[in-house]
């Protein structure tokens, strides 16, 4: 019967990538930037601080954002330049970003790099779970509340989790949508500088 259950929830969690990446084959990019997202239309993305190698391509410099931390501090992602970054979108309800969190925390207590966990705080149905979630994984490492789906829209997000791998001049050096483990994490850190 578990295997019957595992099998359902991978074909449905399939689909659901397989449905998301179609709805962006269908939109061209500039139009998603220029209107925040299909799914998103209300919310208009700021990139007037952007150069132009700026953009969500590997190769490209990622784009700056600011968003608050749990704990109340204020960060931008430009603030960790010179430094080799893992920014990641999850989520309290996506189970591949359950099963990834404690991988993302090992490679912090175990390796010279900054984390960037990005709450997809709008898309919460308890934003007050946040809190627990943190507390129940143990997460050291800053946790940025995304509270309108700025950023989330920003870098288009359609897998739960994605991450960003980014260089320490800025540089998106590798994009995985979908969860990592600790071992092809340690892989790609080690490739950057």
């Amino acid at each position: 019967m578990k295997k019957w259950i595992f099998i359902l929830v991978f074909i449905v969690m399939l689909g659901w990538s397989i449905i998301g990446w179609a709805h962006i084959e269908e939109k061209s990019l500039d139009e998603e930037v220029n209107t925040g997202s299909a799914i998103y239309p209300d919310i208009e993305v700021d990139e007037s601080n952007q150069s132009d190698d700026v953009g969500l391509e590997i190769g490209d410099v990622a784009p700056d954002f600011e968003l608050e931390t749990h704990d109340g501090d204020t960060v931008r992602l430009s603030d960790f330049r010179g430094e080799r970054v893992f920014l990641n979108f999850w989520a309290t309800w996506c189970p591949p970003c359950r099963e990834e969190i404690p991988d993302l925390q090992k490679l912090y207590d175990n390796h010279d790099v900054v984390i960037l966990a990005v709450n997809m705080t709008g898309t919460e149905g308890d934003p007050e779970g946040i809190d627990a979630f943190i507390e129940e994984f143990e997460m050291t490492f800053p946790v940025l509340m995304d509270r309108d789906n700025k950023v989330m829209t920003q870098y288009r997000v359609q897998a739960f989790p994605t991450t960003y791998l980014i260089d320490s001049e800025g540089v998106t050096h590798f994009i995985a949508p979908g969860a990592l483990n600790y071992d092809f994490m340690v892989q790609e850190l080690e490739k950057m500088d």
